[in-house]
This record gives structure tokens, sequence and C-alpha cells, in this order.
């Protein structure tokens, strides 16, 4: 684990909104990539469905972002979120995802984005004691409890998977 004051730049930005909001957790800076739900479980030695993969998608009608953290072995139910939305939903492309977050797709954390946005968690994380989420870059992952990452991120805990 690299210490907070070598962490990349983005990786820090996303540190430091954690520090910020007083949540204990373990920020780990890889090498290899942990791009996907499968390298990132990998990485940490954890079950697939402790990670929280950071999923952006646009409001048809309004064009705005909506975010959804999901447990890494789900698929994410469109119809379900559109009907928490109150519109109908597509996936955001990564023009999208970088210009209202800031990060990169495969590095989009649960929290500290450039826009705020309707964000919604899935249930399926609370079995585990602790899930682990991008750090803001493809090689960055941090561990938290889900009871804490539903209050940092502000998300409606829902059933989101298809």
């Amino acid at each position: 684990m690299a210490q907070s004051s070598e962490f990349n730049l983005t990786v820090k930005k996303v540190a430091d909104a954690l520090e910020q909001r007083d949540t204990p957790f373990r920020m780990v800076e890889f090498t290899e990539s942990t791009r996907t739900a499968q390298e990132a479980a990998e990485r940490v030695g954890c079950k697939l469905g402790q990670i929280v993969k950071s999923l952006v998608f646009r409001g048809r009608t309004t064009g705005n972002p909506i975010l959804v953290l999901t447990s890494g072995e789900n698929r994410v139910n469109e119809s379900l979120i559109g009907q928490y939305s109150g519109e109908e939903i597509e996936r955001a492309d990564a023009n999208f995802v970088r210009q209202k977050t800031g990060y990169a797709i495969g590095g989009v954390p649960p929290i500290a984005h450039l826009e705020p946005m309707d964000s919604y968690m899935d249930e399926d994380l609370f079995q585990y004691q602790v899930v682990w989420a991008a750090g803001g870059t493809p090689n960055a992952v941090f561990e938290i409890k889900p009871g804490d990452l539903q209050a940092i991120s502000g998300s409606s805990v829902r059933n989101v998977k298809a």
C-alpha cells in the first residue's frame, strides 16, 4: 500500500475527500490494472461481489448524470434505475463520464465528482463487512464499510440488479 503523500494526484483527491468526511478507509494503488471488477478482485484478494462498480448513466430527458454503485457480480437493471430516477436512462459514453465526474471509466470513484448527481447503491453490497471501490484511477481502489460508503456517497440503497 502506498502512503498518502506518494499517491498519484487523482488518487490523492479521492483520499482527501474521504479524509474530509472522517471516514475510515484504506487506499491501495497497484502497478497493475484494477479497471474491471474481476481485475480489482484479483488484486485485493476478495470476492467479485465485494467490488463496487461506479457506473454513470445519463437521463434521456434531462441529460443529468446518474450514478449506480453496484456489486461487481451484478449487472444493472436500467429499467429499475429509470423508475427510481423518474426518466429513462442510457449508459453514458466516456466523454460524458469524464465531463461529469472528472475521472476516466475504470477509475470512477463513488465520491468527489465535478458535478452532484443522484446515486443509487446496490443493496447486495451490504452482505459484506467491507467493499472495495475505485480510487480515481484504473490502478487504485479503497476499502470501506458498505454503510460508510452509503453515507459518504449519499446514495439511496435499492435493488439495482438485472
